[in-house]
């Protein structure tokens, strides 16, 4: 069996900021981690400030420390995937609770009818079973859907085949007498 290995992750080269209004940052955070911070903190802090107001002295660590935690765990490369930050998984693991899988149906032709989705049920897993075991949370189990068994398409094909090696030798006779028909 043949093995891979990516290098690219060995050559991913993060610009830095250093200087922030001439205040010396040293080594400095990286730039894309910057962006992504002022991003999350512009939409958390607009959205809290258009429903809320202005903070007070209680509330100000509710405006402040959501986006910079958030911002510090997501910024950091995943331990599932090294090439992907946190943000990204969570992100990803966020889409796939809220849309799901939709199956791909003869490569896309034909969208996947509402009785082919994954149920939330069945997303979720055992974690499923455990969160409606908790008290008070059975009222949930009618939006977790049922696991009902799937509908199969008809009865099961055996999978029996043999595996051949053509030769170049074969292979060429082969092309030759398929281009001898045209």
């Amino acid at each position: 069996m043949r093995v891979g290995h990516t290098y690219t992750r060995h050559f991913d080269l993060e610009t830095r900021q250093h200087e922030i209004l001439g205040m010396d940052l040293g080594e400095g955070p990286s730039r894309r981690m910057l962006v992504t911070g002022a991003a999350i903190y512009a939409v958390w802090t607009g959205t809290l400030l258009a429903v809320f107001g202005l903070p007070s002295q209680l509330t100000f660590t509710l405006y402040f420390a959501p986006p910079a935690v958030i911002t510090f765990y997501g910024a950091q490369r995943s331990r599932s995937n090294e090439r992907r930050w946190n943000l990204t998984q969570w992100a990803l693991w966020v889409r796939y609770l809220t849309v799901g899988h939709r199956p791909v149906i003869n490569g896309g032709r034909r969208a996947a009818e509402r009785h082919e989705w994954m149920p939330m049920r069945a997303r979720l897993g055992e974690r499923a079973e455990a969160f409606v075991e908790l008290p008070g949370m059975g009222v949930f189990e009618k939006a977790l859907g049922k696991d009902a068994p799937r509908p199969t398409a008809g009865r099961s094909v055996p999978f029996d085949t043999k595996t051949r090696l053509y030769g170049p030798d074969v292979v060429y006779r082969a092309r030759k007498r398929a281009s001898g028909r045209k």
